[in-house]
């Protein structure tokens, strides 16, 4: 029986990560893929969707552009897009496989193993691995599990991944739907709504049971997106219950319920469900290791450690926040806590994290926005900066969005959270990020020498406007600039001269 100090299950990004990092401290490890090494992130995830939204928003500007100027408008084959992406995907992957195969031949400094396979927990220490060769079981004194997750589908309705797909599905059709309804109006179900309306090969239609998408976000986020999505021609079911849906005669059929009592029934070509994810749990054999799971399946796991002492979980099968990049972070950690690392002396952090939603425009937001210190009844001050005031955004004739920052309403004036709207959204709020990170003041922003032109420098008349030395006065350009004080629902503007 081969003996590993890591064993890590699962070689999307936070198995990968785990792996790469107890190679850092020498240990012996072996990472067990079942699929593809790179997990979803790469094949039906976050490195799809993006490409395709990244193709999506060109082809939008284009259009913008050329119909300012009745021109004829540009359209792109679905072939090309599927393309495009394929060559994103290989890029990828050939990284992950020559990484794989170089580290495996350098045998000699580096003990590590990729074993393709099914990997099933015997015991706390053992595991078995099935695969074409055979069935083969493993000791490892340590395990990462790092299984990721799945799109959730629903028991009411039959998903074939060709009419009626989620995620998994959605970017092999071998055309542009002519039109497409989207179940769940969250992050993922609004990108894809924008994804395909920025084409403007579809008709696209979104369920959502709030009265607004984006809920989690402040109205003035998800006005905007939602103003775009209806400019390009989607339509928002609103406050919308689904009654049924299914498939007749090769197309959707679906059923919902208003508000007011009304209902409607729409056929469309396709159908996409976005209702989360479920994790990747079932098979692991987690009962004869003694690893206990949520009533969701998620594993019970504190800092990344379950409650078997040798056995970590990290990644969307824990049930945090599901972000590649925090799954990595997870990642690193269990292994230096495996390691004992004497540099490690906090848990990970789940506060301010930069996070990023391929809208349109793009949003980025870090920290809290203003609707949750309301809830949690903290007195703020807010100021907003549109971006027609920044001359980056005026040159690139991207006037559409803005930033907004939340500090403490005191002298210290910290950095509670902030939400940028528009181009460059999710590059501007790194700064804001790593300020609240250092826990440093906002006057470090007002007086750095940022470059020109830049978007950044709307940050920094934000700080500007809240130290009362702005260049252009909110009080004059009070329908781009606000200023004001806050705590629950009273508001006071503090857009003086």
């Amino acid at each position: 029986m081969e003996h590993y100090n890591i064993c890590v299950i699962g070689g999307g990004p936070s198995g990968y990560a785990a792996a790469m990092r107890a190679i850092d401290f020498g240990k012996k490890v072996v990472l067990i893929e079942k699929g593809k090494v790179g997990g979803a992130a790469i094949y039906d995830g976050a490195l799809t969707s993006k490409t395709t939204w990244e193709l999506s928003t060109k082809i939008s500007s284009i259009n913008e552009m050329l119909s300012a100027h009745d021109r004829p408008l540009f359209e792109m084959q679905w072939d090309d897009v599927q393309q495009t992406v394929k060559e994103a995907i290989f890029d990828r992957k050939q990284q992950y496989s020559a990484h794989i195969k170089l580290l495996q031949e350098e045998t000699s400094t580096v003990r590590f193993r990729y074993a393709r396979g099914k990997a099933k927990f015997l015991s706390p220490y053992e595991i078995e691995i099935t695969s074409k060769k055979g069935v083969e079981v493993i000791h490892a004194d340590h395990t990462i599990i790092a299984t990721g997750s799945r799109p959730r589908k629903l028991p009411t309705i039959e998903v074939d991944e060709k009419i009626i797909m989620t995620s998994d599905g959605i970017h092999h059709i071998d055309r542009y739907p002519k039109s497409l309804v989207i179940l769940g109006a969250g992050v993922i179900g609004c990108e894809y709504a924008t994804i395909f309306s920025n084409f403007n090969k579809t008709k696209v239609y979104l369920i959502d049971r709030a009265d607004r998408i984006l809920p989690f976000e402040d109205e003035d986020i998800a006005k905007m997106v939602g103003d775009n999505l209806k400019e390009k021609g989607v339509t928002i079911h609103s406050t919308a219950k689904l009654e049924r849906m299914e498939i007749i005669d090769g197309e959707v059929e679906y059923e919902i319920s208003n508000n007011d009592g009304t209902r409607e029934v729409i056929r469309v070509e396709k159908a996409l469900l976005s209702v989360g994810r479920i994790p990747n749990t079932e098979s692991l054999g987690l009962e004869n290791a003694g690893v206990t799971v949520t009533d969701r399946n998620y594993i019970t796991e504190k800092d990344t450690k379950t409650n078997v002492p040798n056995i970590y979980a990290v990644g969307d099968v824990s049930g945090h926040i599901a972000l590649v990049n925090m799954g990595e972070i997870e990642a690193r950690h269990a292994v230096e806590r495996i390691v004992d690392y004497k540099e490690l002396d906090t848990s990970v952090s789940y506060d301010n994290i930069c996070t990023i939603m391929f809208l349109n425009p793009e949003v980025a937001a870090v920290g809290l926005n203003e609707q949750q210190c309301v809830e949690k009844g903290l007195p703020i001050k807010v100021v907003k900066l549109d971006f027609s005031c920044i001359a980056r955004a005026i040159a690139m004739r991207k006037t559409q969005g803005f930033f907004k920052i939340i500090v403490t309403d005191d002298d210290e004036m910290k950095i509670l959270g902030m939400r940028a709207i528009g181009e460059h959204a999710s590059s501007a709020i790194q700064a804001i990020g790593l300020l609240i990170k250092m826990d440093e003041s906002i006057e470090v922003l007002a007086d750095l020498v940022h470059p020109h032109p830049s978007i950044i420098e709307g940050i920094q008349e934000c700080v500007r406007m809240l130290l009362n030395k702005s260049i252009f006065k909110s009080a004059v350009f009070k329908d781009a600039m606000q200023c004001y004080r806050r705590k629950a629902e009273l508001i006071e503007d503090l857009q003086e001269l």
